[in-house]
């Protein structure tokens, strides 16, 4: 290891602290005695030692300090001579100390990753159950219509666009026997706000007679514009006008979208 490298790795600090083993002291006194720049950082580094001890150790003037031992009858007893205390105790312990930190904050990290994973599959387990949910209520909706359509027990009528809105159609599928009727109405346009169709079975002699069956309420939400309507007992013809919201209790005849014969 190079002379700058020892400086600037932080090893002199431990060297000056005595908390080196002894060939690492053997190595370093000897690279120190080799190279001036070393033993230089390393009497630089105990200066710094000494003044931040003074700086915290109170200062006596040597009078004082008579005085002192004077009343401590210290005048000839024997110094003491006490040994230093070795760090290595201590920065075992902030090495631990800083371990237990970091093994607490990756566990902390880790903690909040699996709980951010779970709330994701969460989510996504969610909407996977939704999206299910969704399907499924369109594929039976799909079933049902496909029954409607094939039931060779049904009588399908067609329901022509008039003048008001020449291009819409409709078709009735009516069962004479059970009188249940559905309505297909995927070729009439949306219903401006406020507005509803209502379907009508009429009965065309001796006089046109209108019978209300239903109104095919909430068209924007039925994807498959099948609606079932009141049973149907005896009809003619059948026919399809828009209504104010909620229906009216005899047809408008300026506005007969359909209209077809059985």
């Amino acid at each position: 290891m190079e002379a700058q490298e020892y400086i600037e790795s932080g090893i002199l600090e431990l060297y000056v602290y005595g908390l080196l083993t002894e060939t690492e002291n053997l190595e370093i006194a000897e690279m120190a005695k080799n190279n001036p720049e070393v033993e230089n950082e390393i009497i630089s580094i105990e200066k710094a030692i000494v003044a931040l001890s003074s700086s915290f150790s109170p200062f006596h003037s040597v009078e004082n300090f008579e005085k002192i031992k004077a009343r401590l009858e210290l005048k000839y007893g024997k110094v003491v001579e006490m040994k230093p205390v070795s760090n290595r105790t201590q920065y075992i312990g902030w090495a631990a100390a800083v371990l237990l930190l970091l093994g607490l904050g990756y566990q902390t990290l880790e903690l909040t990753k699996t709980k951010d994973f779970i709330t994701t599959v969460g989510n996504e387990k969610n909407k996977i159950e939704r999206d299910f949910a969704y399907l499924d209520k369109q594929n039976k909706e799909i079933e049902k219509s496909l029954t409607i359509v094939r039931d060779i027990k049904n009588t399908g009528v067609t329901l022509g666009g008039q003048a008001v809105s020449p291009t819409s159609f409709a078709k009735v599928y009516w069962n004479k026997d059970t009188k249940t009727t559905y309505i297909d109405a995927a070729g009439l346009p949306k219903p401006p706000k406020g507005k509803v169709y209502q379907v009508w079975a009429l009965k065309l002699s001796p006089t046109l007679t209108p019978t209300s069956i239903g109104l095919l309420s909430d068209f924007d939400s039925n994807n498959q514009k099948i609606f079932a309507v009141d049973q149907t007992v005896y009809a003619e013809a059948f026919g399809i006008t828009l209504e104010p919201e909620g229906g009216s209790p005899s047809p408008t005849m300026e506005q007969l979208y359909t209209l077809g014969k059985v």
